[in-house]
């Protein structure tokens, strides 16, 4: 049976970050002006199906700013705000690794200029982490907490050409590889309702990423944003998309096959309304994690007696 997480049967990032620095750490998504080797041309000019034209980067800072100055904006309103002390500088706009590595050492040097952040967390893809950016990235860790934030989605290869994500699951092996040996935390991202997967290939996904040793992962619904592949599909009736109750029992089981010691990031996200297409449900984000908690009580988590089936061989 796991530790008391805090209220919680799982780890989640509020009480991780609270058992090691004394106090909730507030996040501050980060335009780094990059691109991706999916839209530049290097593989693709298309993005993968489901990205926006932000690039995920909905919720940065703007990428007309400089680097500081998004940080200090976004940190200065949420002292006022929430009384906040300690901060992620999150790099989340496009591919945040995918430059020289002189230009990335320049902007993450930017980012944690200021002694309130505590945190450098860096989004990207798996096939743009190579021996340099791990190097680079172990020398930061060496003060501050470094995470890589890695965009799988599905271990499946042919969802995978669906959604245009032009790399192999063996660049997320490798990856993950070389920053476990940098001393790298990793996070994982994994979209459920990714067309063409049924339940049992979004949990082989799931149970993948458990044993590869991630130490995080982020659980998404599939968002239909305008102006995307994806969007095309659904609006002209071929995408379907996931029910509220579909996913959070998808959520619930997923959450079984997580090492005790894994960290969950994310278990649900809201899109903007003004880009979002489907499914509206999810804009009620709290009334969606209240939904959840309640079919993790019904299921005898917090009585430790859904987790680690060892019938299943999760042992």
């Amino acid at each position: 049976m796991r530790k008391d997480w805090g209220q919680l049967p799982y780890q989640s990032l509020n009480f991780y970050l609270k058992e090691k620095y004394g106090k909730k750490v507030h996040k501050v998504a980060v335009n780094g002006g990059f691109t991706c080797p999916n839209r530049d041309g290097s593989k693709s000019r298309q993005g993968c199906a489901f990205c926006g034209g932000d690039g995920a980067g909905e919720c940065a800072g703007a990428v007309t700013d400089a680097i500081g100055l998004q940080m200090a904006k976004e940190m200065d309103r949420l002292e006022k705000r929430d009384g906040a002390r300690k901060f992620i500088a999150y790099f989340q706009a496009f591919t945040n690794t995918y430059a020289p590595p002189e230009e990335l050492r320049r902007k993450y040097s930017e980012a944690l200029a200021d002694p309130r952040v505590a945190v450098l967390a860096v989004a990207t893809r798996p096939d743009c982490v190579d021996p340099p950016v791990a190097e680079l990235l172990r020398e930061f860790a060496a003060e501050r907490e470094v995470w890589v934030e890695l965009g799988l989605q599905t271990i499946h290869e042919s969802t995978a050409q669906a959604i245009n994500r032009c790399y192999p699951l063996a660049d997320y092996d490798r990856a993950l590889e070389l920053l476990d040996g940098a001393g790298i935390k990793t996070v994982t991202h994994l979209i459920f309702g990714l067309p063409g997967e049924t339940r049992e290939m979004m949990l082989d996904s799931v149970r993948y990423v458990a044993a590869a040793g991630s130490w995080g992962v982020k659980f998404h619904l599939l968002h239909i944003i305008r102006d995307t592949a994806f969007a095309m599909e659904y609006l002209a009736g071929r995408l379907p998309v996931l029910s509220e109750e579909a996913y959070l029992e998808l959520v619930v089981s997923a959450l079984r096959y997580l090492r005790p010691d894994m960290t969950v990031h994310r278990l649900t996200a809201e899109a903007p309304a003004n880009i979002l297409l489907a499914p509206k449900w999810c804009i009620y984000k709290r009334q969606v994690l209240n939904r959840l908690q309640k079919l993790l009580r019904e299921s005898g988590a917090y009585q430790g007696q859904y987790w680690w089936p060892e019938e299943e061989g999760q042992r």
